[in-house]
């Protein structure tokens, strides 16, 4: 009876509130936080909801759970922002774990709307058709059924077709970029990747000592080909990362036209790609095949997570690869990954009975119902010191600013104020995007979207120039 009474981001309200009992608990150390059922109660919400808010509390380090107990606030030492030295990203991932914050730095396009009840319910389903036992074979790349549905659903011809044994499973994307690296040995060697590109990706590359070119992206959305080109014959590239899809976080499509241009030009030099298909399922209408339907699929790699679409009770990453079969097995084997069977099984139905397809539906719906009125806003309210990205999906908006502002000193002054940004320069390693902003599709309760905004437009007006 309450889920009727619920708005479509409940969860976002009970997360708010709970941020709220936090921080008015943070002087006094480990302070026991109120039941599912209370809350529930008190909220007048489901206890899924109440579930689903503590749960990405949990995710965040700000609260633990004792068995037979319950939930518990950590001890926050202080609320002030925390200076960690020059490290933007570390800046970032410092302060995004206060209390109070509110991040239009985050990017969780299942914010919206998840999968996990549903998950969690067929789960509980599939437990009593398959009582705990031990399991008959040992399946380190993941389990079986999950790994025929998704080769099959990347299947789009006979040429194009991938089969189970080509299907690697994860316990999240990190872990299955890593065993990446270390298959394809990538240590010192040279690699391409479109620019912007995902922090995350970027810093493992890093710390793996890869060799990282950067391929800005022309505003149109696509490669420059004649820089691909020299590029190409003149550097000993061993990949060249690239998006399906969507290019996040500009949230475009490289055109139909540019597309098949790189294509035609991989193919001729025999090089190796590694496709990101974290968002490939975002894309409000794909304008012609994807990339990975114009390339070689023996000399192509493609890595995704369930995280991005059904939301963080399938943070498992994965990856298809005709090729290096047994260092791939050889290397999960070392990795271990601990995944549950029955949750993989939970998934793979998911897909099969089309229960995913109908959800992916509805969230590109509600992603763009919440883009379009925030876009309208920044033309209108930011016309003057913002250059909006006209996305084709996802949760966030790539914006640039018309002056030559400091995105650090517009970072530091939001801070001030308990707002968090995620300025470009954090999606390069080599100093590209620094007039840019990413920003998540903004909801922020009483503040509401128009305050986030003049807040975004006094930093911008007010801050120092390059």
């Amino acid at each position: 009876m309450k889920a009727g009474r619920e708005s479509g981001f409940a969860y976002q309200a009970v997360y708010r509130y709970l941020i709220r009992l936090i921080a008015d608990s943070a002087e006094a150390g480990n302070v026991r936080l109120p039941s599912l059922r209370q809350l529930a109660d008190r909220l007048n919400v489901s206890i899924s909801t109440i579930q689903y808010a503590y749960s990405l509390l949990e995710k965040e380090g700000l609260v633990y759970s004792v068995a037979k107990s319950g939930y518990y606030a950590r001890a926050i030492a202080g609320l002030t922002p925390q200076a960690v030295g020059n490290d933007l990203l570390e800046a970032l991932y410092v302060n995004a774990r206060r209390p109070g914050m509110r991040l239009l730095s985050a990017e969780d396009p299942v914010s919206v709307q998840s999968l996990d009840s549903p998950l969690l319910l067929l789960e509980r389903e599939l437990l009593r058709q398959y009582p705990r036992k031990p399991p008959l074979l040992d399946q380190p790349c993941g389990e079986l059924e999950l790994r025929a549905v998704l080769a099959a659903r990347y299947t789009t011809s006979p040429r194009q077709c991938w089969h189970a044994e080509d299907v690697y499973i994860g316990a999240d994307l990190r872990g299955v970029l890593e065993v990446l690296v270390a298959v394809l040995q990538l240590r010192h060697a040279t690699i391409l990747v479109e620019s912007p590109c995902d922090w995350v990706i970027l810093r493992l590359l890093q710390a793996a000592e890869v060799r990282v070119i950067e391929l800005p992206l022309q505003a149109c959305g696509g490669l420059e080909p004649q820089r691909l080109e020299a590029l190409l014959n003149t550097e000993n590239v061993r990949l060249i990362l690239l998006s399906s899809g969507l290019s996040m976080p500009r949230g475009t499509q490289v055109p139909a036209e540019n597309r098949n241009t790189i294509a035609s030009m991989l193919a001729e030099h025999g090089t190796w790609v590694l496709e990101n298909d974290c968002y490939g399922d975002l894309v409000e209408a794909l304008d012609g095949e994807r990339l990975r339907d114009r390339l070689d699929p023996d000399r192509l790699l493609i890595f995704s997570t369930f995280e991005k679409t059904v939301g963080i009770e399938a943070p498992y990453g994965f990856v298809l690869s005709r090729q290096w079969k047994s260092e791939m097995l050889r290397h999960f084997l070392m990795r271990s990954f601990r995944l549950s069977p029955i949750r993989q099984k939970a998934i793979a139905r998911l897909y099969a009975n089309g229960r995913i397809d109908q959800h992916l539906s509805v969230l590109r719906r509600l992603l763009k119902e919440r883009r379009t009125p925030m876009i309208h806003l920044l033309r209108e309210r930011l016309g003057d010191a913002l250059q909006v990205v006209e996305p084709q999906g996802g949760a966030t908006i790539w914006v640039r600013a018309l002056r030559p502002v400091d995105m650090r000193d517009v970072f530091q002054r939001l801070l001030r104020q308990q707002v968090l940004i995620a300025p470009g320069e954090l999606f390069s390693l080599q100093g590209l995007h620094r007039r840019h902003l990413r920003l998540n599709l903004l909801d922020h309760g009483e503040t509401g979207l128009a305050g986030a905004i003049t807040m975004l437009g006094d930093a911008l007006r007010l801050a120092s120039l390059e």
